[in-house]
């Protein structure tokens, strides 16, 4: 199922091994209405990130070779002094992916990378601390990165991080779901659903998160309603 990949460090010149996964050792088990893949066997996340064990830098794979020379000498001056080399195991867990995320995002933080990169960085975090059932820690890493992409979605060209326009609105306003801002959330799916130029797919994407925001609001609405109703025929038995 792993294997070892040969990559050449674009800041020290250092050959190294990175895991690698065959395509046929996992399955998708189900995807999340914010577009994280659940997977069975083995998961594809935990290797997400590849590190150079010699100094330090490290990038989420499809960004790792993408590096400006200015970028690789702030990682010289800024990582590599810094760095003290660790020794990983042949199988990543759950709590390495989360390190191994955190230190992409050290790295993307110091060179000042795009709100994109920082952004699905992010994501990918708050999707391991779902995995790992730490809601708080899941909805902190949400946040930051409904930020990132929306900063990216004003600022950045598309496609994002893989994305077209409607992808990433369709995504900014699930995050927004998420993190309890239902009123945003409704006014970025109802933008997709009305771009003429959507994919059938993103737009009953939204429409299915759209009506469960509204069935949620008329549910609490609902037990409001009853709650106060129920307050009110306490208060006049009092005053009969």
């Amino acid at each position: 199922m792993l294997y070892n990949k040969k990559i050449t460090c674009p800041v020290c010149s250092t050959i190294f091994n990175a895991k690698a996964i065959k395509k046929s050792s996992y399955r998708i088990l189900k995807k999340d209405s914010d577009l994280f893949i659940r997977y069975s066997i083995i998961n594809p996340y935990f290797y997400d990130v590849w590190v150079c064990d010699r100094c330090g830098y490290a990038s989420i794979k499809s960004d790792f070779e993408n590096l400006s020379d200015y970028d690789a000498n702030i990682i010289r001056t800024e990582i590599l002094p810094k760095w003290h080399s660790k020794n990983y195991p042949e199988v990543y867990n759950l709590n390495l992916a989360i390190q191994r995320y955190k230190l992409s995002l050290l790295n993307y933080d110091i060179i000042k990378a795009r709100a994109s990169k920082k952004a699905i960085n992010l994501l990918k975090i708050a999707w391991m601390f779902r995995l790992k059932e730490d809601k708080k820690s899941e909805l902190e890493y949400l946040n930051y990165a409904l930020e990132n992409f929306k900063n990216a979605y004003y600022n950045e060209n598309f496609p994002i991080c893989g994305m077209d326009r409607f992808t990433t609105m369709y995504l900014i306003g699930e995050i927004c779901r998420r993190t309890d801002r239902e009123e945003e959330s409704l006014i970025w799916f109802g933008q997709v659903i009305t771009a003429p130029t959507a994919s059938q797919k993103i737009k009953n994407m939204a429409r299915d998160q759209k009506d469960l925001i509204k069935t949620n609001l008329e549910d609490t609405n609902s037990e409001d309603n009853l709650k106060d109703n129920k307050k009110q025929n306490i208060f006049s038995k009092f005053h009969k």
